[in-house]
C-alpha cells in the first residue's frame, strides 16, 4: 500500500553516496523531499537528480532537504554521483536490505527489482504532505514539486 498524505513518514537509515548513515528523525523540523528513482545510470534518473542539484538553494530557502534514493550500492552512487557533478545532494542507497525503503512507502516494484519513480515530501512534523508517482520514462516536474513547498514557480 502506497502512503499517503497525511501518513507519519516511515523511519529509515540508509547510507548516502559517501557511506555516512542518513536517518530521516534526525531531520526533524525540516521538510524532506524523497526523490525515488529507478537505478542510477540512467538518462532521466540523471536529470532527476540533475534538478536536484540545480535547485538546492531554493530548497535551502524552503527549509528542505531533497534526496535522491534508489536501490543502488554506495560505491554505485558516489561514481554516479561523481560523473554528474552532484556535490551537494545526499543519494541515498536503498541496497541492504533491497528495497527496503521503498517497500515501507509501498513503492516497490518486486517484478523491476526497483522502485517507481515517485516524489513524496515530508513536513516538519514527520507527516507526509505530497505524494506522486510517475510512468518510469517521465522526468517529474521540479517547478511543481518547488510549489508543493510553498515555493513559487519563477
Amino acid at each position: 500500500m502506497t502512503v499517503k498524505v497525511g501518513d507519519l513518514a516511515k523511519s529509515f537509515t540508509l547510507k548516502d553516496q559517501h557511506g555516512k548513515d542518513i536517518s530521516l528523525k534526525d531531520y526533524s523540523g525540516k521538510k524532506i523531499l524523497l526523490s525515488f528513482h529507478p537505478l542510477a545510470w540512467t538518462k532521466v534518473c540523471a536529470q532527476q537528480m540533475e534538478s536536484l542539484e540545480e535547485k538546492k538553494e531554493e530548497f535551502d530557502q524552503l527549509n528542505t532537504i531533497a534526496f535522491g534514493i534508489s536501490v543502488d550500492s554506495v560505491p554505485c552512487k558516489k561514481a554516479w554521483a561523481k560523473s554528474l557533478n552532484i556535490e551537494h545532494t545526499q543519494l541515498l542507497c536503498d541496497f541492504w536490505k533491497h528495497g527496503e525503503v521503498a517497500k515501507l512507502y509501498g513503492i516497490f516494484i518486486e517484478e523491476n527489482g526497483t522502485s517507481e519513480r515517485a516524489n513524496i515530501i515530508i513536513d516538519e512534523n514527520q507527516k507526509v504532505s505530497f505524494v506522486k508517482i510517475y510512468p518510469i520514462s517521465q522526468l517529474p516536474d521540479i517547478e511543481e514539486i518547488l510549489t508543493a513547498l510553498g515555493g513559487s514557480n519563477n
